[in-house]
């Protein structure tokens, strides 16, 4: 059989498999990110049945997913709205950090890994995943939520301390000079605030350069936007994902409605693909010997973002069960995590250890996540009725 016809062969069935798993995930009432996640992970290196002959496609698919997630994320919301969030949300940010780097950092120096060690596992442990966590609001109708602002003033706050992390763990990584290091942040300060300002003061010029009333030549200016941006920013050390993002924000009014319609069936498409991907490059074989410390860190981290989505939300008055939403839908961990730990582990600064950790901890919180959000209202609700049940008879006593 020609190389061609095994890639069409093996791109058709995940495809179809993708369908499949939907399905089921639609019948049971659950978002189907983490059944797309086990599906990599049966066929991928160490799975069940290896699939070897697609990965250069599905690897750029993956990221295309990541940029279409974030794209249609700001596409929801304008740059008033979300400098207004990080304006309301800069102390929960801060908050995060401590809460969720803490855990891997001690888990890193516990085990011997020393201190460029623990600054990658507090990478890993702190960032929640953007593209999951933008996917399930979508996938539970929660875009419109009260509480959610408050998660996307997070999610992007975390996305712009990763542009300072990663330009600083890079040069760790590689030895690279201190001017160096500053060099890489500078820049990457100046893009994010460059976009900014673009977004804030031209947004209205952005929209008319992608809008068209030809629905082909809108879907390939935005797409190609989107994917220009995205490439431009990681070339220049900030995130891809904050580039598309910010472009999202960027595109307002009517423009944003029709961008955010067209693009939808692309988005979850190639974000299906990215959760496979995730899971095909997951070996089983290296998760049974850390997966005690990686369920360790998995309980402490999803409590700490519980307790981060709580606090934010309560101080923007919002009840109970939107902080427990908003706290619930920040466990996800996923593509930021992979890439932190990637970055390390090929530098060869960190063991090799620390790969199979921060994997297994990952795959845990990507199926957690997800259902967390899932059922956390019905939990909440659940404790509200037994405490007000608790509380009667005393009451009448």
């Amino acid at each position: 059989m020609g190389h061609t016809a095994l890639e069409l062969i093996e791109l058709g069935a995940v495809f179809f498999g993708l369908g499949l798993l939907g399905r089921l995930a639609l019948r049971i009432g659950m978002s189907p990110i983490p059944l797309y996640l086990l599906g990599g992970l049966c066929f991928g290196n160490g799975g069940l049945l290896p699939l070897g002959g697609i990965g250069d496609f599905t690897t750029l698919a993956s990221e295309v997913g990541v940029v279409l997630l974030l794209l249609l994320l700001g596409l929801e919301y304008s740059a008033a709205e979300l400098t207004t969030g990080l304006k309301r949300s800069w102390t929960a940010g801060l908050l995060d950090i401590v809460l969720n780097a803490g855990p891997g950092v001690a888990v890193a120096l516990f085990l011997g890994w020393g201190p460029v060690g623990a600054l990658v596992m507090g990478g890993v442990t702190y960032i929640s995943s953007s593209g999951i966590v933008a996917k399930v609001l979508s996938d539970l109708g929660r875009l419109g939520n009260r509480e959610t602002p408050v998660v996307l003033s997070i999610l992007v706050f975390e996305d712009l301390v990763m542009a300072l992390y990663l330009p600083i763990l890079t040069t760790l990584l590689l030895g690279v000079t201190l001017l160096g290091g500053l060099s890489a942040v500078g820049i990457s300060l100046a893009v994010i605030a460059v976009v900014l300002l673009v977004a804030l003061r031209w947004g209205r010029y952005v929209s008319a350069v992608v809008d068209s009333e030809n629905r082909e030549v809108f879907l390939l200016k935005v797409f190609g936007a989107a994917l220009l941006v995205a490439g431009v920013a990681s070339a220049l050390q900030v995130s891809a994902a904050v580039g598309a993002f910010l472009l999202g924000i960027a595109i307002s009014g009517s423009t944003a409605h029709n961008a955010t319609r067209l693009l939808e069936p692309l988005r979850d498409l190639f974000a299906a693909v990215f959760f496979v991907v995730f899971g095909l490059n997951t070996d089983p074989r290296a998760i049974p010997p850390v997966l005690g410390w990686a369920v360790v860190l998995a309980v402490v981290t999803s409590l700490t973002k519980i307790a981060t989505g709580w606090w934010a939300a309560r101080r923007q008055g919002i009840g109970k069960l939107g902080r427990a939403r908003a706290g619930a839908a920040l466990i996800a961990r996923g593509e930021f995590s992979i890439v932190i730990a990637g970055l390390a582990v090929s530098s060869g600064a960190v063991p090799e250890q620390l790969a199979a950790l921060a994997t297994a901890y990952v795959l845990i919180m990507a199926v957690a996540g997800p259902i967390a959000a899932k059922y956390v209202e019905s939990v909440a609700r659940a404790l509200q009725r037994r405490t007000v049940r608790a509380a009667a008879p005393s009451a009448g006593g």
